[in-house]
């Protein structure tokens, strides 16, 4: 008798291949897995979240409703102050290495990043894009000068870029395969961490499952990037799948690393968030209640 697969729905980030890899692979069906991919939290989080406070962007929005069921992930301290305002629990023995990148239009005045004292760039609100702002920029100016302006997702911000509606975007993978393609300007780049993300009752052998297959995923990338890339469509903002992307150029984006988070970096996230006055919905901050392992 065929082996059941157990139901699990993830909602894919799409700032790298390994969701996409594994489904495709079917690594995920190797761990007994029958995974769903929630395609409307997905395109919610890459739509425009003007108006919309915290807790009700679309990745909050399964915890609003009761109907928390869902894997994610997101920026380091995006997934801290998220289980801390009551939204689940973070992963503590995985993380993931992305890019990031504030872009500007060819034709800017903007060449370094001191020139971006008091210009408000476009960010999702307590995002990977909006919390690496200050911790990018502030070697360069006073935190009181570095400004943002909650635009929302990966398309919204792109696209808030080249309609003028801002004078520069904080962007991560594959908006920045797509910003370059696009002929838009990199003004200063570098890394971050992103966290997973899941619901407090979460059975921890389905996510134990869920991430070896993650890192299978991730050494078939490694062997073989190539082949991969092409997955890179699934990941495109609607209002951009008209257009026609060179996927071999995207490269890998984001890496998932299936090793605990680095030694002491809660309490940096911790300190962090609290500086820049973006912990003011933690209800919780204490280590031990706000992380979950799945060994």
């Amino acid at each position: 008798m065929a082996q059941s697969l157990k139901p699990v729905r993830i909602a894919p980030k799409g700032m790298g291949l390994a969701d996409f890899v594994a489904k495709e692979e079917g690594f995920f069906e190797a761990e007994s897995l029958a995974v769903e991919f929630d395609w409307k939290t997905f395109r919610g989080t890459q739509s425009s979240w003007k108006g919309l406070d915290y807790l009700n962007r679309p990745q909050d929005k399964p915890y609003q409703k009761g109907d928390a069921d869902v894997i994610q992930s997101a920026c380091q301290w995006g997934s801290v102050c998220n289980a801390g305002a009551g939204m689940g629990r973070f992963v503590s023995d995985c993380y993931g290495i992305s890019p990031w990148a504030i872009y500007v239009r060819p034709d800017s005045k903007i060449r370094k990043p001191e020139d971006l004292r008091d210009v408000p760039i476009a960010v999702g609100m307590r995002a990977g894009s909006h919390f690496n702002v200050p911790w990018r920029l502030e070697p360069y100016m006073p935190l009181e000068h570095i400004k943002t302006v909650n635009v929302g997702g990966f398309g919204a911000r792109l696209t808030a870029l080249l309609n003028k509606e801002v004078e520069a975007a904080s962007l991560l993978p594959p908006q920045i395969a797509m910003a370059d393609q696009l002929g838009l300007r990199k003004v200063m780049e570098n890394t971050f961490h992103t966290i997973w993300w899941v619901p407090e009752h979460l059975d921890r052998a389905m996510l134990a499952a869920v991430l070896r297959a993650l890192a299978r995923a991730e050494k078939a990338i490694d062997a073989n990037l190539a082949k991969y890339l092409p997955l890179w469509k699934h990941a495109i903002p609607a209002e951009f799948a008209d257009r026609k992307w060179d996927f071999s150029k995207f490269g890998r984006g984001e890496r998932f690393v299936y090793e605990n988070l680095p030694a002491g970096e809660f309490d940096e996230i911790m300190e962090q968030v609290t500086r820049w006055g973006l912990d003011d919905f933690m209800k919780e901050r204490r280590f031990e209640r706000l992380a979950v392992s799945s060994r």
